[in-house]
Parts: C-alpha cells; structure tokens; sequence
C-alpha cells in the first residue's frame, strides 16, 4: 500500500504519543533518545515519553509508513553506531498537518465559548 492511496483523515485522531513523535521528527531526523529529549523540550516537560512507548510506537509508526529509518548518519566519530535515526515520510508529514488542522478547529471551538485561559 503506498502513501499515495492513504487518507491523512483516516489515520486521525492520532494517538498522543504518535503526535509528538511527528512533532518532534518534523523539523530534522533524530535517533531515539533524541526524540524522548525533544518530546519534554516540545511539552516543558509535561511528557516524558519512556523507552516502551517510544520505541513500540515507533515501530507502529514504520508500519504505517508515517516515519521511515534513514542510512544517512552524522559524522561517525560523534555517533554510536548502534542508534537508529528516523525522518517523517511524505504521509506522515500530511498525516500531521491534517491532525494539527483538526486540534485547530477544537481550540477555535473552545476559543469561541471563551473557555480558553480558564483555570
């Protein structure tokens, strides 16, 4: 099955753990670890995503071809050459877009009924 014959739409709503890895993987690949620290940097520290979550849903995530392993690697005299790096696929990036359209409309919702700022 390729991206191509995929709805983005079908795939939400995403799980919580899904979004922030898209998150985290859309402005450069990183390696596992890295995207555990980016996921606290992205929530200042709200989630603190463990090694099961991640690498369960990551491993999902290929499945689903929303993140695809890269063979590019950083200078090997600063890498462990056991990490593994991931980069969103061209769906996964749709796939994000069209959840953060989604929430967009939630917040605008909740905007509208003035519940926002509320504690």
């Amino acid at each position: 099955m390729s991206d191509a014959t995929l709805r983005p739409e079908g795939m939400l709503p995403l799980t919580p753990a899904v979004f922030h890895i898209l998150l985290a993987l859309a402005d450069s690949e990183k390696h596992g670890y890295s995207i555990m620290q980016e996921v606290t940097r992205i929530t200042n520290g709200a989630v603190q995503m463990g090694p099961g979550t991640l690498y369960g849903t990551l491993k999902r995530m290929l499945e689903t071809r929303l993140i695809e392993e890269t063979d590019e690697r950083p200078d090997p005299q600063m890498d462990d050459e056991r990490r593994r790096y991931y980069r969103l696929t061209s769906f996964g990036e749709r796939v994000m877009h069209a959840e953060l359209d989604r929430l967009s409309v939630l917040l605008n919702a909740a905007q509208s009924k003035r519940l926002m700022g509320r504690t």
